[in-house]
């Protein structure tokens, strides 16, 4: 093998940024869902003290972290790990809204518990509110990696810099694309497969809104596709299955896509 490919490969090893492990920090994510949400856990906590134990526990992991981490270095991590452990009442508020939303809308839920423990939907929703927290709190490349590990998990692609308000609902799930730039209302329902996107993948736009907008009480079917950053899908509207939208529609909208199916009858022999 040639000594200027071990080099390469041995430098690349020197300058690479430290950053934990992606099986780590899902690992520490999943030990918070499983604190907030015993309906996912082996174990118990039979104490009030040994829970506020573990909030200590997993805000020191966080610190952990970041400070593994080489552009958290000279971060106050400190006062993340406090505000990580200071905004858990409101993540649990927050997600226990989107069981209550998923429980409402969906005819085949049984249970709260079922939906905690079974949904891929409520897994990626876990995953991205613990991410876009995180990213308020100014911490990079943690959350981005987060949302994936769920990803890896669900098919469900919601990036952590997405605004998505309360009651969020996904059914089903697989194929969902989420962008960074967008903004989704309260009481949103998106089906499996759909796209909030961009128009243009140019570099340059990197600070720029690239993802539509999509206001409260809209209901988003399987495979639509809705692009651009001045894209608004006006309130209590209804897109249908494999609409293919790029402007703008008013509130209370129904948006369908007409498909051109003919059915004939074989003639047997």
């Amino acid at each position: 093998m040639e000594k200027q490919f071990l080099q390469h490969i041995y430098e690349k090893h020197q300058k690479t940024e430290a950053v934990p492990q992606t099986k780590k920090i899902g690992e520490w994510a999943t030990e918070v869902f499983h604190l907030l949400f015993p309906e996912q856990a082996k174990d118990f906590f039979p104490s009030v003290d040994e829970i506020e134990g573990e909030i200590w526990n997993l805000g020191n992991e966080l610190k952990i972290m970041l400070n593994a981490t080489d552009k958290c270095k000279d971060c106050d991590n400190d006062e993340r790990a406090t505000l990580f452990k200071e905004s858990l009442p409101e993540l649990f508020r927050l997600l226990s809204a989107d069981v209550k939303a998923i429980m409402a809308g969906d005819p085949a839920a049984t249970s709260e518990f079922e939906i905690i423990r079974a949904y891929p939907g409520f897994h990626a929703i876990s995953f991205y509110r613990l991410a876009h927290l995180l990213l308020k709190m100014d911490i990079p490349l943690i959350p981005r990696i987060l949302t994936e590990f769920s990803h890896s998990k669900t098919g469900i692609d919601i990036h952590p810099g997405a605004q998505i308000g309360e009651n969020f609902f996904i059914d089903h799930g697989s194929g969902i694309v989420i962008g960074g730039t967008s903004i989704i209302g309260e009481n949103v329902k998106i089906y499996q497969g759909v796209t909030l996107g961009a128009l243009s993948v140019d570099k340059a736009l990197a600070n720029v809104k690239r993802h539509p907008t999509v206001e409260d009480g809209t209901v988003i079917y399987a495979n639509a596709t809705i692009l651009g950053g001045q894209t608004v899908i006006g309130a209590n509207s209804i897109i249908g299955g494999n609409v293919w939208l790029t402007k703008s529609v008013p509130a209370n909208s129904i948006v369908y896509h007409k498909p051109e199916i003919e059915v004939k009858e074989r003639e047997l022999a």
